[in-house]
């Protein structure tokens, strides 16, 4: 770390060289070297501020870049230098130096007092253009602090281009680049520890031209009517509803710990919003639609090491958004469920990470990374009738009691597609999971058996039995950002994907086929129902329901994880680039999407689920094109139009404003502000 500081001092001597000769003549009078003020006068009585000379000026451009690329100023501290007048330019860029220690008041005059030479690029520092000015970033993009875009770089002896509107950088909540040690920009500390808060407050309005569920994101035809019903009706009307709601309103900071090795990085982030349903109070009952509650989305640390100069090995621990699926989301305005169950998966959960992200030269990085997470999987399907014995089903008991984690992994590859100005570079990414959920039956359950055949079955499995069915995907993701669009594509195919928003809600099926006289059980998380897969016992022969016998073996029926593929597509315009609007106007901020994506569950397997009596839901689509405007770096006003539809069974038909249907389908608009901080 000393070394580097010697070298950004070095740079910036260099520059205080060629400002000085700059400033020859226009300081008083005095020549550039001048001996007659000593650094102690100097510092007790600053000299009036120079204006810049254009090669001044030039170079002091060019070490914005430079100390940017080096972590040494954020994005922000260098585009508000840049930006500053040729008269206050060169002191706020000594101003921000001091403040950061890299450079002293004694070490400034001893490069004012030095004779002016021609200014030249210092042996080993790369030149670099000025990191371009903050992306404007789409509502979806606040679902992270996505990592800014690198400087571009450039030949030492060419000048720095133009500042341009910057392309559409794709969301990216899962960044390959490791933190730098030291760069985060501190908005306040407590103790040694630098905290920086973040987030936004957004409100929206929409309107949906069917949806009977009462809910302010789209979850057309997947939820029941009334709890415990299958009226998948929307009554004599089609049933439009208008909401308008602040709920998606987030709060987060970003945490760096010091440590006196210059190896290691210590980082983390808590995250929370205002997505959770309402608190039951006496006092609220009436008001309680606007009540919502505050809860945790992030909360993880991470220790950085770096191996050479080439490789950093990480460790994370904590709550983070999962291997699988999150790796590639889309940019949409409806962020409270971002096209769950419509072909786009993602989740956050309890995790332990490790990863490896090893540059391999010319600007390409390889990041392997492995998870455990906590074992997540489904149990009921008929949602809305079971409350909170479902949800503990779902989320903690089944899966724990396989009594192994969850495990994940991802491969991302990161390299340049397109090297023009403000452009992120592009990644390809697999991610897979695999896990495994476990009913248990005790034999105290035997009791409230009124089969024939409790006896035999008791007999064959005396002390209770348990039963299970295992969860995997594999996906595939493109993000390529060039200069005239961005593309993020991302394809899946799996099983038992509930957690993760796909295959239609759907966890596992109980297959009793070729076997006789099943008899369902309820387990100890309270599922008792065959529609929910149901934990079976059966006969591989004849059972006789009069004698209560079984002519073969008693067995467990499996559990199989109901299989389910599907993706989504969208690409986004930087339309202000393309008309080369100017970057620090009011029109640099216009970008427009389009969206498509579908999740569709295996036919044989629906059959076989919803033959159970689980929902027969077949395939979930959507369409949308979404236009933001940003009007400055904190205010953005977003517009959604979209379809989104969910599809039956064969056979089967939802009641659509009294007629059958197969089809439901929802024309919604949507519209607001996000003021991000």
């Amino acid at each position: 770390m000393l070394k580097l500081l010697k070298r950004w001092s070095s740079i910036l001597l260099m520059l205080a060289i060629t400002a000085a000769s700059a400033f020859a003549g226009s300081n008083d009078g005095k020549p550039a070297n001048d001996n007659s003020t000593n650094s102690s006068a100097a510092e007790a009585t600053p000299a009036p501020t120079p204006s810049l000379t254009p090669a001044a000026d030039a170079n002091v451009t060019a070490l914005l870049g430079v100390l940017v690329m080096k972590g040494v100023l954020a994005p922000a501290e260098a585009n508000a230098i840049r930006n500053a007048s040729p008269e206050t330019k060169f002191q706020l860029l000594v101003d921000a130096l001091n403040r950061k220690g890299v450079l002293s008041a004694a070490d400034l005059s001893a490069a004012v007092n030095t004779p002016a030479q021609p200014a030249a690029t210092p042996a080993g520092a790369p030149a670099a253009t000025p990191a371009p000015t903050a992306a404007p970033q789409p509502v979806s993009a606040s679902l992270a602090t996505p990592e800014p875009p690198p400087a571009a770089q450039a030949k030492a002896e060419a000048p720095a281009p133009p500042v341009v509107v910057p392309a559409i950088a794709p969301l990216r909540v899962l960044p390959v680049d490791p933190p730098k040690k030291d760069g985060l920009v501190a908005a306040f500390k407590m103790g040694a520890v630098k905290m920086t808060p973040y987030g936004f407050i957004k409100s929206t309005a929409a309107r949906d031209s069917s949806m009977p569920n009462g809910d302010d994101f789209p979850f057309i035809g997947l939820f029941l009517t009334a709890a415990g019903a299958d009226t998948l009706t929307t009554g004599p009307t089609q049933d439009p509803e208008f909401h308008i709601k602040a709920r998606s309103t987030r709060i987060g900071a970003n945490f760096e710990w010091p440590d006196i090795s210059p190896k290691l990085t210590f980082t983390g982030r808590v995250e929370g919003d205002y997505e959770g349903n309402f608190s039951e109070v006496d006092n609220r009952d009436v008001s309680s639609i606007r009540s919502n509650a505050f809860q945790l989305r992030l909360a993880w640390a991470r220790m950085d090491y770096a191996a050479s100069e080439n490789t950093d090995v990480y460790f994370e621990g904590g709550q983070d958004w999962t291997l699988f699926g999150s790796s590639a989301l889309p940019s949409i305005l409806e962020t409270t469920f971002l096209g769950a169950f419509y072909g786009d998966i993602y989740t956050r959960s309890p995790q332990f990470q490790f990863g490896l992200v090893q540059k391999v030269g010319g600007g390409v990085k390889i990041s392997p990374t492995f998870a455990i997470m906590m074992p997540s999987s489904g149990q009921i399907l008929k949602l809305g009738s079971v409350g909170l014995a479902g949800q503990i089903g779902e989320g903690e008991r089944e899966g724990a009691d396989s009594g192994r984690p969850e495990v994940e992994g991802r491969l991302a590859i990161q390299f340049p597609l397109d090297k023009a100005p403000g452009v992120a570079p592009a990644q390809i990414l697999w991610s897979g999971f695999e896990y495994r959920r476990t009913s248990i039956v005790a034999k105290e359950n035997y009791a409230a058996c009124a089969s024939p055949f409790c006896a035999t079955y008791e007999a064959a499995f005396p002390n209770g039995f348990t039963d299970s069915s295992k969860g995997y995907g594999n996906q595939i993701a493109v993000q390529l950002p060039t200069r005239w669009f961005t593309l993020v594509a991302s394809g899946y195919r799996g099983a038992d994907m509930r957690f993760f928003f796909g295959g239609q809600v759907n966890s596992y099926y109980t297959d009793v086929t070729g076997l006789s006289g099943p008899v369902t059980f309820t387990t100890t998380d309270g599922g008792p129902l065959a529609a929910a897969g149901g934990a079976i016992l059966a006969c591989t022969g004849v059972a006789n329901p009069v004698t209560g016998t079984c002519s073969g073996t008693v067995v467990i029926a499996p559990q199989k994880p109901v299989r389910s593929f599907g993706g989504f597509v969208n690409i986004g315009f930087p339309l202000s680039r393309w008309f080369n609007a100017n970057p620090k106007g009011h029109n640099a901020g216009w970008q427009l999407y389009f969206h498509a994506g579908k999740d569709q569950v295996v036919h044989n397997d629906l059959t076989q689920a919803s033959g159970s009596g689980g929902l027969p839901l077949l395939m979930g689509k959507v369409f949308a094109a979404t236009l933001y405007y940003k009007v400055n770096p904190w205010c953005t006003f977003g517009f959604e139009q979209s379809v989104y539809g969910t599809r039956l069974a064969p056979g089967v038909t939802y009641d659509i404003a009294g007629s059958p249907d197969n089809l439901w389908q929802d024309h919604r608009t949507e519209f607001g502000p996000i003021f991000t901080f």
